[in-house]
């Protein structure tokens, strides 16, 4: 294989992704809608009693609109990661994947495309939130547009591969989906995403070292710091090793000689 038809292949798969994105009209709406009721509705429900003081990467006092920000972002991600995930359930057994995995192209190329494909469908979403909450009123800096692109490739390619990793044990839609309401909904709400670790720590020692363990929170002030233009290192050490990992173990487990594949498949 030469390196064209790697780049032919990739090209091919996330323009697919995209094509498909742009057609299904209720997948961008309802990625949309999401956040956004949280934003309008829960945290401005909250605003007057869970406004926040001075903590970096904020310089001075915010609205609790401008905290839940990035954690809303990082859930756009996390979402997408594992909508795409659910569609690889599909396209392995009925879709183009099923005839891209017994194509000469290895498979770990294959599933890093497919994840590639993902994220820009996920970082074309999140830019979409961020312009109707800068309409909203909520402004980063207006380099942290930009300076959040980084960070944002790379938490969307560890939610991502952490969908590939829950997909590789899974072959029926209706079970994946009930594996995503046990995956979604703790990493999102044991996390930073919505509250600080200071609060959650006052109200629990436990649930203040899940939060500072999950790899979402990680994700999520990777995203929070890029945003106002700083970088937190181990932020971004702890989600590149995250990435490495989910995206080793999915790769393993697409193997059908290694993999979780091969023993559903001789089960």
């Amino acid at each position: 294989m030469r390196p064209m038809h790697y780049l032919r292949a990739l090209r091919g798969i996330v323009v697919r992704e995209l094509y498909r994105f742009v057609h299904q009209r209720e997948r961008f709406i309802s990625a949309l809608v999401r956040p956004l009721v949280w934003l309008f509705v829960f945290a401005a429900g909250f605003r007057s009693t869970l406004g926040l003081a001075i903590s970096p990467p904020y310089e001075t006092y915010i609205l609790y609109e401008v905290y839940i920000t990035p954690g809303l972002l990082g859930m756009i991600q996390l979402f997408n990661g594992m909508q795409s995930s659910l569609s690889m359930v599909y396209d392995r057994e009925m879709g183009s994947m099923r005839t891209l995995l017994v194509s000469p192209l290895p498979r770990w190329f294959l599933l890093t495309a497919k994840l590639v494909a993902g994220v820009a469908v996920s970082i074309l979403q999140v830019y979409v939130f961020l312009g109707v909450a800068w309409a909203y009123g909520i402004e980063a800096p207006a380099h942290g547009y930009l300076a959040v692109l980084p960070a944002l490739l790379l938490s969307g390619v560890m939610l991502g591969a952490l969908g590939l990793l829950l997909s590789s044990f899974i072959r029926q839609l209706e079970n994946f989906a009930g594996v995503m309401n046990f995956v979604i909904f703790p990493m999102f709400f044991m996390s930073t995403a919505l509250y600080p670790l200071w609060k959650i720590q006052e109200s629990s020692e436990l649930l203040h070292a899940l939060a500072q363990w999950n790899p979402f929170s990680q994700a999520v002030e990777l995203i929070r710091f890029a945003l106002y233009g700083q970088f937190n290192g181990l932020a971004c050490g702890y989600t590149a090793g995250a990435t490495v990992l989910f995206l080793a173990v999915a790769i393993i487990g697409y193997n059908p000689s290694k993999g979780m594949m091969q023993r559903k498949g001789g089960a």
